[in-house]
């Protein structure tokens, strides 16, 4: 009997190892992941710089987030953050679905560009709309295995704060106009549908990132400004027009939507590796 518990203990301090080698090496995963992932569903550059993550109690910081523009967009970036908080519910790492408590990106640095009739926003949430109709198409394929089946999160919170909208275009002339960016608040990413594949998960967010953007607020202190600057003859009489009504269509047809196997594997299908 003695021998049986000895026994039992060594399984359990095994068990404990491999756990926490395994939550250890997560934001080397998430780093790469992000790094090579990120691209597929923006067809853009996406890189992060670092990735800190506490074992104990689930919270990770992303830090030097940048997303790459789409072709056709001079500027260098489309937005930058120095850090991201993500909080997520250590017990879901292995199930299906994971579950993210909160994302709190803060101080988000957006660079609005605007060229022939659109803008770099527009068409980057076109090119993750793409992503997630061909994303969720694989995965209810009847070919689909458990390999190429989406895996699917659910994320109770997330908020934007304190962020900026420098807007640029070429009647500009190399210079920018800035307003602040309304915060944003979204809460229950994916639940209804018991978990929403990433490009599902991100598309929401980034339609209602975007309708921030080109919201009322925003553009009337643009204009404000290119008035300011006497560029506003240029844009025509009423200067810049909001997006609202593009975004928010592009908001109604976002649809909200990980199989884990291990914890390793729960974070890489997070973003989407398979």
């Amino acid at each position: 009997m003695k021998k049986l518990l000895i026994a039992g203990g060594i399984i359990v301090v095994l068990i404990v190892v491999l756990i926490v080698l395994t939550l250890s090496n997560l934001g080397p995963i998430v780093k790469e992941t992000v790094n090579t992932v990120g691209p597929r569903i923006t067809k853009t550059n996406v890189k992060l710089g670092d990735v800190s993550l506490s074992i104990f109690s689930g919270e990770a910081k992303i830090k030097d987030f940048v997303l790459g523009n789409p072709n056709g967009f001079k500027s260098a970036q489309a937005m930058s953050v120095g850090s991201v908080y993500v909080d997520i519910d250590e017990t879901s790492i292995t199930q299906n679905p994971i579950v993210i408590n909160k994302i709190e990106i803060v101080a988000p640095q957006i660079t609005y560009e605007k060229i022939s009739g659109t803008d770099n926003f527009q068409s980057l949430l076109k090119n993750i709309q793409s992503s997630a109709k061909a994303e969720k198409k694989t995965a209810d394929s009847p070919a689909a295995t458990d390999n190429t089946q989406s895996r699917k999160i659910v994320i109770n919170e997330v908020i934007i704060k304190d962020g900026k909208v420098n807007l640029t275009m070429a009647a500009l002339a190399g210079k920018t106009v800035t307003a602040p960016l309304p915060d944003l608040h979204l809460k229950d990413i994916g639940r209804e549908k018991q978990g929403a594949t990433p490009a599902e998960a991100f598309e929401q967010i980034f339609s209602t990132l975007y309708s921030k953007i080109s919201s009322d607020s925003v553009t009337a202190v643009l204009n404000d400004q290119l008035k300011q600057l006497g560029n506003l003859k240029e844009l025509g009489a009423s200067g810049l027009k909001t997006g609202t009504d593009a975004a928010q269509k592009a908001m109604d047809s976002a649809r909200e939507g990980v199989d884990l196997k291990s914890a390793t594997e729960g974070i890489k299908g997070l973003f989407g590796k398979e």
